[in-house]
């Protein structure tokens, strides 16, 4: 169209220098009159143009396409989607309330405090029984150490505590993993797509496009990269969000247990108990020490 216009204009540079082209009826000169055609010519959009405007068609991703010219670095990609979803599905059940720090668990065990008779560990100890849970396995830690020292108290809870938290964070590092590893094999699958886009390109015959190939290439090798962050965003999300929930589910456990250490520590030196008298199964062998507290 550019062109067009220029030979437009060195047309009418033409005429206007040759004598005899003014029409005298308008006043227009015949070498006027005819740029004006040619510009008027050169300013209609082509048919083609024309035929796809009305047909409203535009290009289309066909996803699943590139998904399958992607390579077969794809592959591990996929993987990682599914391990993502099932352990977003096997976490979610996992951490709920009821599972790590039951309601009736907390709602019957401060209703032990008040009572005229006093803490008594073994209903406390049966109670975790009937509530298996994070809470209840902590808790019970603690009450095997009744009538021990207060710090041996407290190491028996920290290490229970450490030890149901690295079970909730087990499969939540899983998570970080493929937030942090998808990414980059997606990266490795467009860095060798770019590659191969290249080499294809600089050793295609000349007279060929190569722009269009090369094109064609870049677009495809860039299907693993957005394949890799497909996966590690919601997998970072998903373990953004878990780690959140055990951390406020630990918060809760905490201020549980700060309630339930003074009530245990009154039978400091007066009790010493064993799992079987805590759950309450009959036992032939002493007490170290059968005392109540005074």
């Amino acid at each position: 169209m550019i062109v067009q216009r220029v030979l437009a204009g060195l047309l009418l540079i033409v005429m206007l220098s040759a004598p005899g082209w003014t029409d005298e009826s308008t006043g227009q000169s015949e070498a006027e009159r005819r740029a004006d055609e040619v510009l008027a010519t050169t300013d209609e959009p082509p048919a083609e143009s024309l035929a796809i405007a009305s047909s409203g068609e535009e290009p289309v991703i066909n996803v699943l396409d590139l998904i399958f010219r992607g390579g077969p670095l794809m592959v591990p990609i996929g993987l990682m989607s599914l391990l993502v979803v099932t352990v977003g599905i096997e976490r979610s059940l996992a951490l709920r309330r009821r599972r790590v720090m039951p309601r009736r668990l907390v709602a019957s065990l401060s209703n032990l405090t008040p009572q005229p008779d006093g803490f008594d560990p073994r209903q406390a100890y049966q109670l975790c029984q009937q509530h298996p849970s994070t809470a209840a396995t902590v808790i019970q830690a603690m009450l095997l150490k009744v009538g021990r020292p207060h710090a041996e108290v407290e190491r028996a809870v920290a290490e229970s505590s450490q030890r149901e938290a690295a079970r909730l964070y087990s499969n939540v590092r899983t998570l970080n993993l493929a937030a942090a590893v998808t990414p980059l094999i997606g990266l490795l699958g467009t860095v060798w797509g770019m590659i191969q886009a290249f080499f294809a390109t600089a050793n295609m015959p000349t007279g060929v496009n190569k722009a269009a190939l090369l094109a064609d290439g870049i677009y495809v090798a860039l299907v693993t990269t957005a394949g890799g962050l497909a996966v590690a965003i919601p997998a970072a999300i998903l373990a953004h969000y878990f780690e959140s929930r055990i951390q406020r589910l630990f918060r809760d456990l905490d201020e549980l247990l700060f309630s339930l250490l003074p009530q245990v520590e009154q039978f400091e030196g007066q009790l010493r108990v064993r799992r079987q008298q805590l759950s309450g199964e009959s036992t032939d062998a002493p007490a170290d020490n059968p005392a109540s507290p005074a």
